[in-house]
Formats: C-alpha cells, structure tokens, sequence
C-alpha cells in the first residue's frame, strides 16, 4: 500500500473536524469560528460558512446529503442545507463537542460537556438527556437504533433513540483514559469474520467458517473491560431486569480509540473482542471506511495510520508536521483527507498494490491486507489463511507456500501430494525481518530479492549463497528442477537474462537484449525464451543460437503453453494474442495480465482477481493444418477445440494420407465410417500396396468427391474402379466416359446397373427395356410377370431363341398365372416342352386338347386321365371317374371308386345303384382275372360281387314297397323276391338289407292266398 498526495492546502486555524458530502464531492471543514467547503477534485476552496460565533468543534453531514450539522464552543449546533444556508439553530448549556445524523432517520444528536439532545425534522424541540461526564465523541449504529457515547471519564454508553442507556461500558483507567474517537463499523457483512476471530492461532488454515449463534435479545448490562484477551463466553444467567424485546442482537462493530494509547473493539451487547491494541500514541480521531475493510487513526504521532478492521497495522497513509486531529475516507474511495492542528488539510489517494504468486493451476493472493487466500483455479476451490498480521510478500511453487509477514517468513506445504489437495499446514518459521523486493520460495529454499542481490536462505533462516547482478533485478521466477537444486529465470533492467541454480554460485547468461526486462517466460523445453521488454515488445530467442525468432508488439506479460512446445500467448491493450510457431498471430478482446497458459486455459490477473478463461485452440490448429503440419494440429487440438474441428483434422490429415493422425481424430468424432476406410488402407498397405493415388482416391469417394476420385482411379490405372463407383452411384452418364474399348462384359454391367437404378426408382418399363438390351431376360420377365404385362411377355417370348429354356419357362409361367394358357400353350410349343403342355392342359381342365395330345403322345396317358378321373371325382362324376381310371389303367383306382359308389348307395338306401356298381365291380374283377397270378382271388370277388349284386337288385323291389304307398309289382312278384331273398341271403346280411322287412313283406302278400288254397297247398 503506498500514498500519493492529491492536493494540499493550508487554513488559519486548526482543522478540528471533517465531513464528506455523501456523494463525495465536497469536504466540509471545521476550522476556527468558520466552516470551509472544499472541492475534492481538485481541492478548490468553494465557500467560507460563517454563523458560529466562536470555534467550530464538530461537522456531520446527513445520509441524505440534503443537510449538514455543525457544532460550536458557542453553545450552538447549526443545521445547514447543501446549498449551503444556514436554516435552524438550537443551543446547550455548554459547547458543542460532537454531532452526528442518524443514517436512517436523519435525527441529529449533539452532545456538549454536560448533555445531549435529540432533534428530527419532525420535532419541535430538542428532547436532551444529562450526562455524568463530558462527552467527547458520538456514533450512530447502521440501523440507527443505537448510538454510543464516548466520555471523558473513561465510558461508553450505548442509548436507544429516545435516549435511554442500554449498555454501559466501563475501560480500564476510567478518567486517566478519555474515550477520544468511537465509530461504528458501517458494514454488517463482517458478523462470521469477527465471530471466529478470537482464540485462532495465527498460521492456522481456516477452510470452512460458519456464523456463530449470538444471544437473540441485547439487556440492560455493564461490561468491565481489563483490555485482556477474550476468554469463551460464559452461558449468560437469568436477569429479572426490564428488557427492551425489540432490540436483537447484531454484529455491529463499534472501534474505541482513547487516550490510554490503546484502540478496542466492542460488540453491541458491550463485550469487548479480543484484546486492546497499544498504539503508543493518543488517538485523536477513528474512522472507518465505507465497506468498514480499513480503519483510519491519527493522533499525536503526526501521521495517519491505516488498520485492518480488527486493528492490525498496515502502514502510514501521511506524515504530518503537527497532530492528526481528524481524518476521513472520502465515500466509496480509496481517497482520505487528513486535517492536522496547524491547518494543514492534505487530501491522498491509497493504492493497493497487488499481492500474489502463482505455480501452474495454484494461485495464491493476499486479502484484506492479513489473509492469504490459495485457490484451485481448475476446481475453483479456495482455501484462506489468517495471518493476523499485514502480509507483505507471497510466493508458491508445487507443494510449499511462503508467506512474508513483517517480522517473519512463514513456510507451509500441503498435507498430500494429491493435487486436488488444498489443505495447508506450517512447516516452518523464520523468525526475521527481512526488507526484499521479491520473494520465491523453492523446494527447501526461499529466495529475496533486494535489488542487484539475491539470496539463497534454508527453511531455518540461514544464508547459505547470494548473487550479486550487474543491474536491478526486474523479474525472477522458478523454472522447476529436483529438490535442493532448482533453476530460477532472472531477468534485469539492463536486458541481461540469466539461469542460476539454487545450488551454484555461478549465474549462467542467457542472453542479453537492448532493452529492460519487464516479463520472462521459458518453453516446456528450456529451449526457447520469451521476454516483454520496456517497450511492451514481445520478444522469443532461440536459447542455444541466440537468435532472435520474431517479435510481436503491444506485450505487457507473455507465459508459454506448459503442455505445447510451440505455442504461447501474450496480453496488451486489451487484448490477448496466442501465437502458434511462426504462424500470424491470433487476436481476441481480453482485459487484464496473461499469468499462466495450461492446455486450453489462460489465466488472467484482472485488477485483484484472477480467472482462468477457456480458449479454443482452433485458429493455431488451422495454420498448422494450412501447412499440412498433421501431428503438430493434433497436439494443438488436444488442447480443446470443438467436435467440428477435429472433424476437419481428420478428414485434412486422411487426404494428406496420415493415416495415423486421422485415426486418432476419428476416434476422438467416433466415425465408425472412415475408420474402416483406413483400417481397410492400411491392411492394404501391409500386404503391399503402395499405389498414394489409389489410397487418395478411396478417400474422395468416401468424401463424396466423385469426380476428384475417379480421375485419380483412372491415373491410377484403375478406369473399372471408376465405372463401379459410377454405376453404384447411378451416375451412368459419367460412368460411359470410363467403358474404355467398348468391352461388351462392362457394357453389359452398365446397362444392367443401370436398369437395377431404374427398377429402384420405380420406373419398370424402363429397366425391362434395359434389361432386355443387356441381355437380362430373366429380372425383364420378372418385372412384366409382377406387372401383369402380358402383352411385353408374348413380344419377349416370342423374340427368344427356343435354346432360351429358362427365360421361355419363366414366360409361360407367368402367362398361365395371368390366365393367359393359350400363349403359355404357345410358349411350351416353342420349347418343346410337351409334358409341361399337357400339365397345362391338365391345370386348366383343358379335357379335349389333353385328349387329342393323349392320343398322339401315349406316353402321357396316365398325365392326363388320372388327374381327370380325380376331377371327376370332385365334380361328382364317380361313374365317369371309374372309367376314366379303368382307361387309365389304373385298375385299383377304379375298384375304390367303385366301392365307394357302392357303399355311398347303400348308405342311401339306393339299393338299385348298389346292385349295378356290385355287378360293375364283378365286371372289373373278371377283367382283372385275366392275370393268372390274381385269378383264383378275382374269380372269387367276381361271385361274391354277382351275389350281392343280385340281393341288392331284389331287395330294392321289397324296399320300395316298404317305403312307397304305392307299389309297381304285383303281389306274387314280391312274394317271390322275398322267397329268394330269405333263402338267398348268406348268415352275414349285407349292409342295408332287412330281413325282418322281406318276412313281413313276403306274409302280407300271400299269407290269405295259401289259406285259401288248404293245407295242402300250403
């Protein structure tokens, strides 16, 4: 932190208070009987205020910024208006020592010798309260429910807003200490800070910190403070006292300053906060900044101290040549102004420098002046460290972190050598102060940097070698190396840029340049360099050669890719530039400081923050590809680029025939597709194949680029390749650039090709007509049978040569399938085919023109009236069936035709029928008798079936008279038919014979005849 003086100025008298405008713009100054404005731009004297009569003690200034309030030893408090007029006074019994607006209601207290009053805009009058001592100092809470009276007897009373005492603090040394200054902490955001504060170790690593519960109501109490450390907070006993159930407890900061030299922290409830801080001053004025991260003190040291807003020191705002008797923190700034008891107003502006250090993905920077905050900049995990103290240097490299504190060094190293680790422990002390510019620490070393020199100390503080350099050293950093032995990159103001181990006492010269070094960055290498010099150039050698490679303008820091060899970045004007080998430089809008490159990640040191930005590495991976640098683009896209960049790696690197590097880019895509093109390459190769063109060919016409393929197919001597990839393609135009001499087996694949792409496509009758012309009768039949096309089939059956059977047998089939037998007829003519004719004939019941073949051809007798006799059958034609069978010759089929008819007309009762199929049957055997080896068995069917016949004959007769009212047979006709029938049927009666009815029948008839006749007739 340093000061830099804005604008002084010098009043008559001494400056006993200030106030800011809320919005900043102007002081308003208490010096002698008159207040003073001032500009704070410039420090313009804008008006002199007068209404008091004697000196001015005290000025605040509304939350509103609509009024101001001063004070004055002549027992009056003026209100004023932002104009600057002067609109109400009201007055004590003794002079004005403090007045302050509460920054919510805008209600005023002024506070005298003797008493405070009270007044709003609202009231009246001025509602006063007595006071047992003098009060020096007031102070509102942010809620503006409290204020807190500082008096001179050594107490702190904390009132409502009616002015009733709530709390009251009593510091040690009572009168002999003077509460000089109070001021409330403005922000509430430090309630879990200030709750964990007490009783931590300094180099403790708090990781995770949670709000600790406080009581929920604040009582009536009286707090005794011995200015010792805080012990742990005692459970509270019950108090019968009256309590205020409107007051909760909040984390309101209230900072003491008095003239025991000491400053104290109190919370609301009136318990102090860990213990009072000597300051070996008297402390004439506190305040806060407006986030309430810094306090301001000055006193009787003749300068302005700026504190931790727990009280640690952190260094000198001013010197003064006389005593502080005032000072403020202009509104959300980093401006103070100063007021000094010989007039002297100086106004500053605080700059707060950077504290950091940063090793590969770890970043360690200093917060809040006393902590040290590490975080995982790829996890985004934070870790802080509360030193207590004003933290000066940091450094960090792999596991050790180095942190400088005023009067020591500490060393701490994580507790695992995992790299998610973020837990940090002390490893050592150095007990020392030490003044450096620079500070890095090693593996068991840290190093100072103290402008030419450097020294070399272990962890226990001992100097164990230094360098002297020829110039002020400008930058250093750990370039890595084993334990104990690590390398360190220095670079000076004279251009000199040196290697020097921490284990060797001689520096190795790199390289020395022109002009001042400002950054360095070493390759993953060590063998190149790059450097910003004063002239924000970006500067990269060759180590060895010392050649200067290029130079880029518009640098202010430059860090090298750690997982790239050839890539680095550099930041300036706002925007960061990659650069890739020798390759025109790549531009991006970025503000901030490049720290570190990893992979795809560049880390940015923005104002106090850093961040690690993902950067696609696309256009470094295009001009490698532009060079056809295939392994190069690999290992830059490795480092992120998107799927459609390693597309166009893969398909660049397949066409400049790396087939290794598009291997692995199609993997990366997953496209199953091309990996099989260059595994099928590849085993290819293996067997032999050296033909690039070829290869490069196969390639294009994966890519779809036809025409680029088949030119290399036809270079290559391969014009067939061509043809198929054309004809696959259906692009049959082109593919008749590449028939070559016309081979008629090429010729024919290409209309055949051709016409499958027409049948595809759902153009028949074009593909029959190629087909045809290319001689595949067979796919033109199928596609007319399909079609029902009889008329194409006639034309194509007929153009056949009769040699042509399959084609002329595919016709004919698909003719009788369209019900069109005469040209199917025609077709087996043409064939020859005469047993398929007479199929046909048979197929189609065509009985004549299967007779008249039958006739010439005897061979295909039993073709044609056996399926007839079966046809007859089925239609019921058994007779005619048992002569188409006895024709046939098939003499079996005829019998089972015939005992089927026989047994179906019994069934029937048609007992006349049974007896002619018995006597066809009897016939059928006498024919079949004349085969002697069956004769003996016919001539015995032959009987038995002439019996039956005859049985079945007379039995109709009896039958019909049975059945029939009416009979055509006369009586003695039946009689007789009835005595046959008994004495002819066999002891097994036929199937559908009665005898019961042939009895009965033959009684009826001639029973009364016979009685008639006498016994002996009978």
């Amino acid at each position: 932190m340093r000061a830099v003086l804005t604008w002084r100025d010098k009043a008559e008298h001494c400056i006993n208070d200030i106030a800011f405008k809320p919005d900043g713009t102007q002081l308003i100054l208490a010096a002698g009987s008159r207040l003073l404005v001032y500009d704070t731009s410039d420090g313009t004297l804008l008006q002199p205020l007068k209404g008091h009569k004697d000196t001015v003690y005290c000025v605040a200034y509304a939350k509103d910024g609509k009024r101001f309030a001063s004070g004055s030893a002549d027992k009056s408090v003026i209100i004023w208006t932002s104009k600057l007029e002067g609109i109400l006074k009201y007055t004590h019994n003794d002079a004005i020592q403090c007045v302050s607006y509460n920054p919510i209601t805008h209600q005023l207290a002024s506070c005298s010798s003797s008493d405070f009053g009270l007044w709003s805009p609202e009231q009246k009058s001025v509602s006063k309260h007595k006071s047992s001592s003098k009060i020096i100092c007031c102070s509102w809470t942010n809620d503006g429910q409290y204020l807190a009276l500082g008096m001179f007897n050594g107490i702190i009373s904390i009132r409502n807003k009616n002015g009733e005492e709530k709390v009251k603090i009593e510091r040690p040394g009572g009168s002999l200490s003077p509460i000089w200054s109070i001021c409330w902490n403005p922000s509430s955001r430090w309630e879990s800070f200030w709750m964990n504060r007490e009783n931590e170790d300094a180099e403790d690593v708090i990781v995770n910190r949670y709000i600790q519960e406080i009581p929920s109501t604040l009582k009536s109490a009286v707090y005794s403070s011995q200015g010792s450390e805080a012990e742990e907070e005692e459970p509270e006993e019950e108090d019968d006292s009256p309590r205020d159930d409107n007051l909760e407890e909040r984390n309101d900061i209230l900072a003491v300053a008095d003239w025991g030299q000491k400053v104290s922290f109190y919370q609301l409830s009136g318990k102090q906060i860990g213990k009072d801080r000597a300051l070996n001053f008297d402390p004439c004025c506190i305040s806060y900044f407006t986030k309430g991260e810094y306090i301001l003190l000055g006193g009787s040291d003749k300068q302005v101290s700026l504190f931790t807003k727990d009280g640690v020191r952190l260094g000198t705002v001013g010197e003064q040549n006389s005593w502080v008797w005032t000072c403020q923190a202009k509104p959300d700034s980093n401006y103070v102004v100063v007021g000094c008891q010989d007039g002297t107003i100086s106004f500053y502006q605080l700059i707060f420098s950077t504290v950091h250090g940063l090793y590969k993905d770890r970043y360690a920077y200093r917060d809040s002046m006393t902590d040290v905050i590490v975080q995982h900049l790829i996890t985004e995990q934070k870790v802080r460290i509360k030193c207590k103290e004003l933290v000066k240097k940091i450094a960090i490299y792999r596991n050790r972190l180095a942190i400088q504190l005023p009067e020591k060094i500490l060393i701490y190293e994580l507790y695992s050598e995992d790299l998610s680790d973020m837990h940090y422990r002390v490893k050592e002390k150095i007990i020392k102060k030490f003044e450096c510019n620079l500070l890095v620490v090693c593996a068991n070393h840290i190093i100072l940097c103290q402008e030419k020199r450097l020294q070399c100390l272990s962890f226990s503080g001992v100097k164990e070698r230094e360098w002297q350099m020829e110039s002020l050293i400008r930058y250093i950093k750990v370039i890595g190396g084993p334990p104990g032995r690590e390398g360190l990159l220095v670079g000076l103001k004279n251009g000199q840029i040196l290697k020097i181990f921490v284990d060797n006492l001689f520096a190795i010269v790199l390289l020395k340049q022109a002009t001042a070094v400002r950054c360095l960055d070493m390759s993953a290498s060590r063998k190149k360099l790059a450097v910003v010099d004063e002239n924000d150039t970006c500067l990269v050698y060759d180590i060895d050669t010392k050649e200067l490679l290029f130079q880029e303008p518009n640098a202010n820091s430059v860090a090298w890719n750690t997982q790239c060899e050839d890539m680095l970045c550099f930041s300036g004007g706002g925007y960061l530039n990659i650069k890739a080998s020798t390759f025109p430089v790549h531009r991006q809008k970025l503000q901030g400081f490049v720290v570190g490159y990893n992979g795809s990640k560049i880390f940015c040191l923005h104002v106090f923050s850093i961040s690690a930005v993902e950067v696609p590495q696309s256009a470094p991976m295009y001009q490698y590809l532009d060079r056809k640098l295939f392994k190069e683009a690999y290992q830059i896209a490795c480092l992120g680029v998107t799927d459609t960049d390693w597309r166009e790696l893969a398909m660049e690197a397949l066409e400049g025939l790396d087939f290794e590097t598009a291997k692995k880019a199609f993997i990366r895509v997953q496209d199953l597709r091309y990996l099989e093109l260059i595994s099928s390459i590849e085993e290819r190769k293996k067997r032999g194949e050296t033909n690039n063109d070829l290869f490069l060919a196969d390639v294009f016409s994966y890519q779809g680029k036809f025409h680029e393929a088949a030119k290399l197919y036809k270079r290559s001597g391969h014009e067939n390749l061509a043809l198929e990839m054309y004809t696959d393609l259906c692009m049959f135009e082109y593919a008749k650039d590449f028939l070559g001499s016309g081979d008629p087996k090429e010729t024919k694949m290409l209309i055949t090709k051709q016409a499958d792409w027409a049948r595809n496509i759902k153009e028949p009758k074009a593909a029959v007509e190629m087909y045809i012309s290319a001689g595949e009768h067979v796919k033109a039949i199928e596609i007319c049978g399909d079609h029902g096309w009889v008329d194409m089939l006639i034309d194509i059956a007929r153009k056949l040569d009769k040699a042509e059977r399959e084609p002329l047998l595919l016709c004919a089939t698909y003719l009788k399938k369209l019900d069109s037998p005469g040209y199917a007829a025609e077709t087996y003519l043409k064939m020859g085919d005469l047993k398929s004719l007479v199929q046909l004939h048979v197929e189609t019941q065509r009985w004549d023109e299967a007779f008249a073949l039958g006739e010439k051809h005897p061979e295909f007798k039993d073709d044609i009236y056996m399926p007839y006799a079966q046809w007859l059958a089925e239609n019921d034609r058994f007779e005619e069936a048992q002569k188409a069978f006895h024709k046939a010759g098939r003499q079996r089929e005829a019998v089972q035709v015939l005992e089927q008819l026989t047994n179906n007309a019994v069934a029937e009762s048609r007992f006349n029928d049974a007896a002619y199929y018995y006597w066809m049957l009897s016939m059928q055997c006498l024919d079949i008798a004349q085969d002697p080896a069956q004769k003996d068995t016919m001539l015995g069917k032959f009987y038995h079936f002439q019996r039956l016949a005859e049985l079945y004959h007379g039995y109709h007769a009896i039958h019909r008279h049975t059945e029939d009212p009416f009979s055509v047979h006369r009586p003695e006709t039946l009689f007789n038919i009835s005595r046959f029938l008994l004495h002819s049927l066999p002891k097994d009666t036929p199937s559908g014979i009665s005898k019961e009815n042939t009895l009965h029948l033959g009684q009826a008839e001639q029973g009364p005849r016979c009685l008639q006749a006498g016994p002996a007739r009978l």
